[in-house]
């Protein structure tokens, strides 16, 4: 069936070298079939009849026609067969088994992250950040995990209580939060089966054991960075010690409050421990300030005492001077001791107008 042109070898199409048929078009020149007329049309004339090219008697009607005469048989639905004969299937298992080896042998870890390598489910390695290989699935298996990010939890979740009891009998409703991230990502896999709920748990004890040796006032008050510093501390000894393989970054207390159930009452002790408070203060002031006027009476008398060693008669007369004139200034008498001065002198009447002057001008 192939065509011979001028003593060349027979040419086939595409179509042709699959199926094992001669090139239905003809040759690359525009030449016919041996009837003469235009290029073979492959789908012919369902007719039966000649294009106008002058087509082939008894061609193919349909496409199915040209898989029957490529294939030697009735079509089945399967893959075509490549020249020679043999299967595509072999080609298609080891196309398919060098991709999977591709996308499961080869790895890149991103800084942030440390890839753990197990073997039939064993841990083999941790690798860095880089691009690195493997053995395929399902023989190695790489889990990425960041352990960078900080994770947070916050006790409680939602809306709910969390009471705990204080150093002096007392109960206080805490709500805090837990930071942490993954120090050792094959411990973090493999030591403790649910590490985010272990985790959870020595955060409440934690902070349970700590909230122990402060009194109600202190936990609701200064000593909020002690507490969260101890808790800390004890939790990142635990988790050490159980291999968890994480980092508590930091503890933060959010809410310090008295029970729900008490809360008002605990407003109004509140409101008359600060009253008493202030009293305590102005207390202390006074105190304060009458303790600085006595050392500084205590001061002046120790210099008067210095000058009397110096001088005595004339620190004694001085003293005298002072004394009189304070103690008379408040007396309503006049005393005059020179002679020839007129014995009576209205001063002490003349001094009474003169401060009741300014009184009667104002009405």
């Amino acid at each position: 069936m192939d065509k011979k042109i001028d003593g060349q070898a027979p040419q086939k199409s595409f179509l042709g070298s699959i199926f094992g048929m001669s090139n239905p078009w003809g040759n690359g020149n525009g030449g016919g079939d041996g009837n003469g007329g235009g290029p073979r049309n492959p789908w012919g004339n369902p007719s039966g009849g000649s294009s106008g090219g002058g087509g082939r008697k008894g061609g193919a009607t349909s496409l199915e026609e040209l898989f029957k005469k490529g294939t030697g048989g009735g079509f089945k639905g399967g893959i075509p067969k490549r020249p020679g004969g043999r299967s595509w299937w072999p080609i298609f298992i080891l196309g398919f088994i060098i991709l999977w080896v591709a996308l499961t042998s080869i790895h890149r870890v991103s800084p942030q992250e440390r890839g753990v390598v197990t073997f039939f489910g064993s841990y083999s390695r941790t690798m860095q950040p880089g691009l690195h290989f493997s053995l395929p699935a399902p023989l190695e298996q790489v889990s990425k995990l960041d352990v960078e990010e900080i994770r947070t939890i916050d006790i409680p979740t939602g809306e709910s209580e969390k009471l705990i009891l204080t150093g002096d009998q007392n109960i206080v409703d805490l709500a805090y939060s837990v930071r942490w991230n993954i120090k050792a990502a094959e411990l973090f896999l493999f030591q403790i089966a649910e590490p985010e709920e272990t985790i959870k748990e020595v955060a409440e004890a934690s902070m349970r054991a700590a909230v122990a040796n402060f009194t109600l006032d202190d936990t609701i008050g200064s000593e909020r960075t002690e507490i969260e510093q101890q808790v800390q501390t004890t939790m990142q000894a635990l988790l050490d010690g159980y291999g968890a393989g994480v980092v508590i970054r930091g503890i933060a207390i959010k809410k310090a409050d008295p029970p729900a159930a008490v809360n008002d009452a605990f407003k109004e002790v509140s409101a008359s421990q600060q009253t008493a408070q202030t009293f305590l203060n102005e207390a202390r002031a006074y105190a304060q300030q009458l303790t600085a006027q006595a050392q500084g009476e205590s001061a002046a008398f120790d210099k008067v005492y210095e000058e009397y060693r110096l001088a005595p008669r004339v620190t004694r007369q001085r003293m005298y001077y002072e004394t009189m004139e304070r103690v008379l200034s408040e007396v309503d008498k006049t005393i005059v001791e020179p002679s020839g001065v007129t014995p009576y002198l209205a001063l002490p009447e003349l001094k009474k107008r003169a401060e009741a002057a300014p009184a009667g001008d104002g009405q």
